[in-house]
């Protein structure tokens, strides 16, 4: 039934509906500083950490704060709708039951801290299902490098030729095909400008997580 033995999956846009709450976060936070926010802001920043964000954020607009300020403000923006709102896309928890009745190790790859992900996996009931939880603090660089996929696919003590990642950016996916994972593509609309080129890079595309239940 399963061609892999580990499930590594990112979180925001892939499991969880968050991309919309992210947005408003950054309108916020520069219409604050009467920034308007920039068309390729988002996508800039897809893959990056709190902290490369924070520090690619103050470089480009030119700010006085510092990257522990910036982060300090982004979290308090974050952290309850982490904690109370975000749900997750549909039929994941199916899926995740699905994979755990066939053994199938699971892990997480993503580019939130603890304090965001254990929170959202626990308010919706799933935390129990995971295997192995990383986040790109736990590496030193972004998910252009594989680092990240690699250490989840370490911790689950599997090769990454016997897992299959989960991603709805074209930059992850990208990096885990260069490193021999199985990938399948998450459609998410915050992804909808590079769709096509996720289409043709996956192994396999889903649209709703009931494709795969």
């Amino acid at each position: 039934m399963f061609d892999f033995k580990g499930a590594i999956f990112d979180l925001d846009g892939t499991l969880i509906d968050s991309m919309s709450v992210w947005e408003e976060i950054d309108r916020k936070f520069l219409k604050n500083r009467n920034i308007p926010i920039p068309s390729d802001y988002i996508e800039k920043i897809n893959s990056m950490s709190f902290k490369e964000v924070a520090k690619y954020t103050i470089e480009r607009f030119n700010l006085k704060e510092s990257e522990e300020e910036l982060i300090r403000e982004w979290n308090e923006m974050a952290i309850y709708e982490y904690s109370n709102k975000i749900k997750l896309k549909p039929n994941v928890k199916e899926y995740l039951e699905k994979l755990k009745k066939n053994n199938i190790k699971i892990g997480l790859a993503t580019s939130s801290p603890k304090y965001l992900y254990e929170p959202v996996l626990k308010n919706n009931h799933i935390y129990e299902y995971f295997d192995a939880l990383n986040s790109l603090e736990d590496v030193k660089r972004d998910k252009n490098y594989p680092d990240i996929y690699l250490l989840v696919a370490e911790n689950l003590k599997l090769s990454p030729q016997e897992c299959a990642g989960f991603e709805d950016i074209l930059v992850g996916i990208n990096t885990m095909k260069k490193v021999d994972f199985k990938v399948i593509g998450v459609y998410d609309k915050y992804s909808d400008s590079d769709i096509e080129e996720i289409k043709k890079i996956s192994d396999k595309f889903i649209y709703d997580f009931k494709e795969l239940v």
